[in-house]
């Protein structure tokens, strides 16, 4: 399935390739090189781990390449008063009355521990185009659901210190 980005998502991933490319590629090459040049290779530490962060480098170079391939860029359809992408939205949780504030964002951006939560997750997905003071249903896969009570939304500007996903 294809990676949905934002314009901006594209822009983030083209600027990182970019810079693992022209500054990073070169300064593992200049690691491998001095650590090549140190003497014997099998008792060399130093040259296996200037390796191996060039093959790190290496790969996230094809695997972003890769999302950028097979991306499908996607615009926010919202009205100004719904929820959409890069709101911020307090909900109130009608079993326990406990309040959260996630963000609405991308699926290669959504990161669970700062409550960036994916327009492709069960909350995500309920959430879009509701308006403050709606109730929504959360439907979960397993078949079960829960209601929850949107108290708050915040157009949120992206600052783009968002971090791309990895694998």
């Amino acid at each position: 399935m294809a990676e949905q980005l934002t314009r901006k998502d594209v822009e983030r991933i083209e600027a990182e390739i970019e810079h693992r490319k022209l500054v990073v590629r070169p300064a593992c090459l200049e690691a491998v090189k001095e650590a090549r040049a140190q003497g014997d290779l099998s008792e060399n530490f130093e040259y296996y781990a200037a390796k191996r962060e060039k093959n790190k480098n290496e790969s996230r170079i094809r695997y972003l390449e890769k999302v950028l391939k097979f991306a499908h860029v996607i615009e926010d359809r919202s009205g100004e008063d719904e929820i959409g992408l890069e709101n911020t939205v307090t909900v109130r949780f009608e079993d326990d009355g406990s309040l959260e504030t996630y963000r609405i964002v991308t699926p290669i951006r959504c990161n669970s521990l700062e409550n960036k939560i994916s327009i492709e997750s069960p909350i995500g997905k309920a959430l879009l185009g509701h308006r403050k003071g709606d109730r929504v249903e959360i439907s979960l896969p397993n078949g079960g659901s829960y209601f929850v009570l949107v108290e708050a939304v915040e157009n949120t500007v992206d600052d783009g210190t968002d971090k791309i996903r990895s694998f």
